[in-house]
């Protein structure tokens, strides 16, 4: 978690959580009740203060982010500066498939790019525990023709397709979702899936991968969100992502090629000097990688190659010890043919 001074009242708040649960069960309450209380848990004390602390509100807009292959999803909240702050972070107990976006139903992979929930995506009587729907598939997915339905966030720590996590982390986690939506200053938060942290190092790793020009292009969006901490504007034209910019003629379609278009000046000017700074990173990157291959390339030939000699040298034991025996033997016979007249060495 991010905020270490936030786990000491987690396994307080679990038992409050578990002693509310047996008391509605005492009362003769059913299970849809027990569903009700968790769906409306209230945050916890030590995540309000730390709101409070950074000028955050429990009403304030929030933005989620999930990065798979560090089975992180993010909590962020905007600040009274209209920025927003990292929160809380939670460890995903398990995601579906690998990386890489989802294509069609049944590839049971959990999708990749950005989302919006409302209200109406949040589920309090999930089978899961609780849950919201990523809204998969979005604009850009319909575009490209994917399909796949019921992508989830929620608990029960199981995953077909979905993001799942414990059941104690998705209560804070549909608490943040309930609080923002019936705040009244959003109408849906934000979802940014991700393969990876977006960085150059592991776009360098990654390079070969056949999703590569995917995640360049959600990258565009990662990386607007690193230089302005304000979750980008995302439309969807010539069946690809665009984020922040506004079409200087016609508007924003999915399936049509993509109109002229520009981006905030500022925005602009600092986007191209990040990209000129990660360019380096990552070729940087690229050749760092690529020199640790061709050490380890040789450094397996040489191992090949010891190993081949070790083995002739083995094969060439085994044939010697298979011919001694032949040899013994017949020096007894020699032996016997030198007490043989004229059979000595000396003629």
């Amino acid at each position: 978690m991010i905020l270490p001074a936030l786990s000491g009242l987690s396994v307080r708040r679990s038992a409050l959580v578990m002693a509310l649960a047996a008391a509605t069960a005492l009362a003769g309450c059913e299970s849809s009740d027990l569903l009700s209380l968790s769906a409306n848990a209230p945050l916890p004390e030590d995540v309000k203060n730390h709101m409070k602390a950074n000028g955050m509100t429990r009403s304030s807009p929030i933005m989620v982010r999930i990065f798979k292959e560090e089975a992180v999803l993010e909590v962020w909240k905007q600040k009274d500066t209209g920025r927003y702050g990292l929160v809380k972070s939670y460890e995903i107990c398990a995601y579906s498939g690998k990386l890489g976006p989802k294509i069609k139903e049944g590839d049971r992979q959990a999708p990749e790019g950005f989302y919006w929930i409302s209200k109406g995506l949040l589920n309090p009587k999930s089978d899961y525990h609780l849950a919201f729907n990523t809204g998969f598939p979005n604009t850009y997915d319909r575009a490209n023709g994917r399909t796949g339905s019921h992508l989830m966030v929620h608990g029960s720590c199981s995953s077909a397709g979905c993001y799942s996590m414990t059941d104690e982390n998705i209560t804070e986690i549909y608490a943040f979702a309930r609080e923002a939506l019936q705040g009244g200053r959003q109408q849906a938060f934000q979802v940014q899936a991700f393969p990876f942290r977006m960085t150059p190092e592991n776009m360098a790793r990654h390079r070969n991968d056949a999703s590569f020009a995917f995640w360049k292009m959600l990258k565009e969006g990662y990386d607007h969100f690193e230089l302005t901490k304000i979750p980008p504007k995302v439309d969807v034209c010539g069946r690809r992502y665009v984020f922040n910019a506004e079409p200087e003629s016609g508007a924003f379609r999915a399936t049509a090629a993509c109109p002229p278009m520009s981006l905030p000046t500022k925005l602009q000017t600092a986007y191209q000097t990040l990209q000129s700074q990660q360019a380096l990173a990552f070729d940087k990157a690229v050749s760092s990688l690529e020199a640790k291959a061709a050490v380890a390339e040789q450094e397996a030939a040489a191992a090949a190659e010891k190993k081949a000699a070790q083995e002739l040298a083995e094969a060439e034991r085994v044939a010697a010890a298979a011919q001694a025996p032949e040899k013994k033997s017949s020096s007894p016979l020699r032996g016997l043919l030198g007490l043989l007249p004229g059979g000595g060495s000396n003629r």
